[in-house]
């Protein structure tokens, strides 16, 4: 990720270290923070933390600078807002997951388990822009790995009820894994060897499945 300072010399509001996002409270607030946070995934997704600025941000948005400090008042405020957000939709895919599980054939469920990360592509890839860049975000990176470690564990048990929780956390381990490897095959330049290879992963994983969950 890219190490250069910001050179953002936009004068911002003074913030405390504690400052928190402030909430939108009508339709219009809540579309221009969705607004901004997809412009600030974007943006760190492509420059990491460092060289990202809120002024870039905020024009990658179409959103007045002003607009932008008001819901995150600063770049660490808007880093731990992206981060929580990440981790929400991740365990929303999850849990839809988990619900269509016992409807789904082996093949199913490895090919719908191998679409969760790449789904969330600049979002997965600005989350860990911002943790690789900021020490203190290891504590979240390790709480955002047992949470979807768990939520692929409850998956395997919605598709086999009588699967022993302990089985079921060792196998999630092994489908995390190959979730991740359809992760990075999300970043395969050339468009047809990617799909030629996630179409292997997912076979992979059916067969994978197949045999644990008999």
């Amino acid at each position: 990720m890219p190490s250069q300072k910001s050179t953002d010399t936009t004068a911002a509001p003074a913030a405390a270290p504690s400052a928190t996002p402030k909430p939108p409270s009508r339709e219009r607030g809540r579309a221009r923070v969705a607004a901004l946070m997809a412009a600030a995934s974007a943006v760190f997704a492509e420059k990491g933390y460092d060289a990202a600025t809120m002024t870039e941000i905020a024009a990658r948005a179409g959103a007045p600078i002003g607009s932008l400090y008001q819901f995150f008042p600063t770049k660490a405020v808007l880093a731990d807002a992206l981060l929580v957000r990440y981790g929400e939709a991740l365990m929303a895919l999850m849990a839809e997951v988990e619900v269509q599980a016992p409807a789904l054939s082996p093949a199913e469920l490895g090919a719908t388990l191998m679409a969760v990360l790449p789904s969330l592509k600049v979002e997965r890839r600005a989350a860990f822009a911002l943790i690789d860049a900021r020490p203190d975000m290891v504590a979240q990176q390790g709480q955002l790995r047992a949470s979807l470690r768990a939520a692929v564990a409850g998956v395997l048990r919605a598709k086999a009820p009588d699967l022993p929780p302990d089985r079921a956390a060792t196998l999630a381990v092994t489908v995390l894994q190959m979730m991740k490897a359809a992760a990075a095959l999300a970043d395969e330049p050339d468009p047809a060897v990617g799909e030629k290879a996630m179409g292997g992963l997912a076979r992979a994983a059916s067969l994978y499945l197949s045999d644990v969950l008999a």
